[in-house]
C-alpha cells in the first residue's frame, strides 16, 4: 500500500493454464490495499534490455500507492512493451481488500438433507437485510443446487458463506478435493441439471480448492 514493490518467492512450476500439471501452493499474506501482479515472460522479453533491468523497470512501474489496478496495467504496458512485442503477454493486477464483518454471512452445516430448507430461510432473511431481495430467488435455487450436490457427491460438514461487495458471492465449502463437472442432462436423465442452472442464474462461477477441500462459488452481479 505504500508504493514498495516485493518479488514474491515462488517454488518453481508451470505456468499457470497449462492443465494437467503438479505444481506447489504457496501463501502469502498481503496487508490491505496491496496490489499482485501477475505477467507472462513476454512482458519482460525485449532484444534491447536484460531480465534484471526489465524487472527493475518494472518495479519502477508499480511504485504508485493507491492507483487502481486498470490504470496499473496501462502504466505497466506502456513502461514494458516495445510497438512490436517479441511474445504474448498476460498482465493481471488484483488489490487486496478486507470486507466489513456486515458484508460477510456464514454458516456452518452437517451434511444432512433437510439444511437445505433451513439455509433457504436463513437466505432470505440475510438478503433483506442487505436489501437485495431482487436476488432472493435466483441465490436460493444457486444454494441449495451447491448444498445438495455438496451432500451428495462430497464429505462434511458443510460451510455455506455470502459475500456482498460490488457484486454477491455465494460459497459452499466441504471436504471433498473432486471438483464437480458441468454437463448437459438427457431429457430422460433424472439428475444432472445443477451445475447447469448455476451457471446460467450466476454470472461467473467456478472452483477454488484449499488445504482441507474444495469452495464451489458463484457471482452474481447486484441490480442497480
Amino acid at each position: 500500500p505504500d508504493g514498495h514493490v516485493t518479488l514474491a518467492e515462488l517454488p518453481p512450476g508451470p505456468p499457470l493454464g497449462l492443465g494437467g500439471l503438479p505444481f506447489q501452493v504457496a501463501e502469502r499474506e498481503l496487508p490491505t490495499g496491496s496490489q499482485l501482479v501477475l505477467y507472462s515472460d513476454g512482458l519482460l522479453q525485449d532484444h534491447r534490455r536484460d531480465i534484471d533491468a526489465g524487472v527493475e523497470r518494472l518495479s519502477q512501474a508499480l511504485a504508485h500507492p493507491q492507483r487502481p489496478p486498470k490504470a496499473t496495467c496501462q502504466a505497466v504496458m506502456d513502461a514494458m512493451l516495445p510497438i512490436r512485442p517479441q511474445d504474448d503477454v498476460t498482465l493481471l493486477v488484483a488489490r487486496t481488500r478486507r470486507l466489513d464483518t456486515r458484508q460477510i454471512a456464514a454458516w456452518e452445516l452437517p451434511s444432512a438433507p433437510e439444511i437445505v430448507s433451513t439455509t433457504r430461510t436463513a437466505v432470505t432473511r440475510q438478503l433483506a437485510d442487505w436489501d437485495l431481495e431482487e436476488l432472493q430467488f435466483t441465490t436460493e435455487l444457486i444454494l441449495s443446487e451447491l448444498i445438495t450436490n455438496a451432500i451428495r457427491y462430497a464429505t462434511g460438514p458443510l460451510r455455506v458463506r455470502m459475500l456482498r461487495a460490488d457484486s454477491l458471492i455465494c460459497e459452499v465449502s466441504d471436504a471433498s478435493s473432486t471438483s464437480p463437472h458441468l454437463r448437459h442432462a438427457a431429457t430422460t436423465d433424472e439428475g444432472g441439471r445443477g451445475l447447469f442452472l448455476v451457471a446460467q442464474l450466476a454470472q461467473r462461477w467456478g472452483t477454488r480448492y484449499t488445504a482441507n477441500g474444495k469452495i464451489i462459488w458463484a457471482e452474481q452481479d447486484i441490480p442497480s
